[in-house]
């Protein structure tokens, strides 16, 4: 059998970053409390899901498939759990739990899984020939027979077709749940709504690519092009993670008694107005009841400011004047009250206390656990435990 050297270039790099930045985001979402949410394991699975593809891909085109010819259309099947997962990770991000039924969206994975058997179980010059029909017609077959019929279903051929359907189907079954919950949802939930609406649209992409790509191609040798932009998906949504962290966001003063001191001397000789700061305090109290803006896990204090129509300045110091609070200690607060709410309410009683914290704004378990202690006196579970006692005298 002949074989060719590897081909590494700019494509491959890009395709091989892919498949080392979805195993790691996907196993990041998988383990450790961000595991125990639905939304963070239907993510999980996605990014693992588009690292398996990926990474066929990446083998195929850098001629590495010569010599593992047992990974030959290994990861077909994947194909068919890229709609369902990315749909299940929109709809359990707004509501926090599973569609109805879903495991019927893994019906169609489930059936290319048993065909695969078909395919995976066969000689050695059997694959080869599959890999050169697709990436090098220019080489000639080698003779071979087959152990099994390679197809039991009869429709291996129209896999572009098939998971270019999948692909629209839930795409658009997305895009439409985000625009339902946009008419009802709570505001908490809301804030995330642009995110999920730009992940969609570039999942959405994908069906696109596909059309425009495949026609361009022999069989699968614009495969690549779809790869890299697999791989900037998963950028994409790495950036999105680190954006929204807590890790990346300043952090309170750690003595809040001097802070608060330290802000009010710096505006002691500021110029506003008692009228200025009473109406910026009036349309503050406004929207922290009408919008919850605290509830936004990535809000901060230049943003917050933007709302209100004012300087960052001017709102630090009303915080500082008015309040005797910091902007850190004000969100606290709101958030925490939020909280206490969501634990006393029967009808989130089903929500884990991590869900809680994500409800409210916060990205760490610690870090509501740690405001939720100093505010309250008491940790979220002796919380929601007496407040349950209560109901129940």
């Amino acid at each position: 059998m002949r074989t060719l050297p590897p081909n590494l270039d700019l494509f491959a790099v890009i395709i091989l970053l892919g498949v080392a930045q979805g195993l790691f985001l996907g196993l990041f979402f998988l383990t450790g409390s961000r595991g125990r949410m639905v939304a963070n394991r239907c993510l999980g699975w996605f990014n693992l899901a588009l690292s398996a593809i990926s990474a066929e891909i990446f083998l195929n085109y850098t001629n590495y498939t010569f010599q593992v010819l047992w990974t030959v259309d290994l990861a077909e099947p994947f194909n068919f759990v890229l709609g369902p997962l990315f749909y299940c990770y929109v709809f359990s991000r707004i509501y926090q739990r599973l569609p109805r039924r879903w495991g019927w969206h893994l019906l169609p994975f489930a059936i290319w899984l048993v065909n695969a058997v078909t395919w995976v179980y066969q000689p050695p010059e059997f694959k080869y020939n599959s890999y050169i029909d697709s990436w090098h017609p220019e080489i000639m077959y080698v003779p071979s027979g087959s152990y099994l019929d390679e197809d039991f279903t009869g429709i291996r051929h129209l896999i572009n077709e098939l998971t270019l359907v999948s692909c629209v189907i839930y795409a658009v079954m997305a895009l439409l749940t985000i625009r339902r919950a946009g008419k009802s949802v709570a505001t908490q939930t809301a804030a995330r709504l642009p995110m999920l609406r730009y992940l969609s649209w570039l999942f959405a992409l994908v069906p696109v690519l596909i059309v425009v790509v495949k026609p361009q191609f022999y069989n699968d040798l614009g495969d690549h092009l779809l790869a890299s932009y697999i791989a900037l998906t998963i950028y994409v949504t790495s950036f999105l993670v680190m954006r929204g962290s807590s890790f990346f966001q300043s952090e309170p003063p750690a003595k809040e008694a001097e802070a608060v001191g330290e802000s009010r001397k710096k505006y002691e000789k500021s110029s506003i107005s008692e009228e200025m700061e009473e109406a910026v305090l009036q349309k503050l109290n406004r929207l922290m009841a009408d919008e919850k803006p605290y509830l936004q896990s990535d809000l901060s204090l230049p943003r917050l400011a933007a709302q209100l129509n004012t300087t960052p300045h001017l709102l630090s110091q009303l915080l500082n004047d008015r309040l005797r609070q910091s902007f850190f200690d004000m969100m606290a607060d709101y958030r925490i009250r939020e909280a206490q709410a969501l634990l006393r309410d029967p009808a989130t009683a089903h929500l884990k206390i991590d869900e809680i914290a994500e409800r409210v704004g916060y990205n760490s378990t610690s870090a509501f656990h740690t405001a939720f202690k100093r505010i309250t006196g008491q940790t979220p579970a002796q919380f929601r435990a007496a407040a349950t006692s209560s109901r129940s005298a």
